[in-house]
């Protein structure tokens, strides 16, 4: 079988991936070989795995706090992780991150599990099944998620993982302050306070990446 062209790693990656920088390598070709055929990435998209993926998730690593809020190790979920993005690549590079990948598709967590093994990742936790399904609820001090539904449907999933005084930062696309005015209900429903858009990666990466973060009381 022929193998896919993988996205040479650009010169940003070590800076941003610092010390875990090997890990992350090891990582993104292993999801650049098989992950068209596991259904992980779409076609071509190997070809722009760490412009478009890698690095946008990496990103999000130093955005995470550094402890939770009752003072210890943060606690962080990535809802329909898929791949492990971004929720993988901020365990690789934030041992300090206690971090539980949420993935419906047991063919997926499959892959999910099997990289916290080949990584050797003693942070990370997999979970298959759905947000509304894990329990108990109120349970992480962060929660992420990466290209899972438009924010006014994805709210209503993420906010009640997160406990009281804990925040929310998902990663999005363009559209992302339109989505804010569109959530606007949704987010007073579900207590989401000092809401913020920014953008992250701007001047540093090819492709920078939108971030939602919101308190949730």
């Amino acid at each position: 079988m022929k193998h896919p062209e993988i996205e040479p790693e650009p010169f940003v990656a070590e800076q941003l991936c610092g010390d875990a920088i090997e890990s992350v390598r090891k990582f993104a070709l292993d999801l650049g070989t098989r992950g068209e055929v596991l259904g992980l990435i779409g076609p071509d998209e190997a070809r722009r795995l760490w412009s478009r993926h890698i690095l946008n998730c990496a990103l999000l690593a130093p955005e995470i706090p550094t402890s939770g809020v009752s003072g210890g190790r943060t606690a962080l979920a990535d809802v329909g992780s898929g791949a492990g993005l971004p929720g993988l690549i901020v365990a690789i590079i934030r041992p300090d991150v206690d971090v539980t990948l949420i993935e419906p598709l047991e063919r997926r967590t499959r892959w999910l599990d099997e990289q916290v093994t080949a990584l050797a990742l003693s942070n990370v936790t997999v979970f298959t099944g759905r947000a509304e399904d894990f329990a108990p609820r109120r349970s992480f001090d962060v929660v992420t998620a990466r290209a899972v539904k438009s924010l006014k449907a994805l709210i209503p999933l993420v906010a009640p993982l997160v406990v009281a005084g804990g925040r929310l930062a998902l990663l999005k696309g363009q559209r992302l302050d339109s989505e804010i005015d569109e959530a606007a209900s949704v987010l007073a429903r579900h207590n989401i306070v000092v809401t913020e858009s920014s953008i992250l990666g701007e001047g540093t990466v090819d492709e920078p990446t939108r971030l939602f973060t919101a308190i949730v009381e």
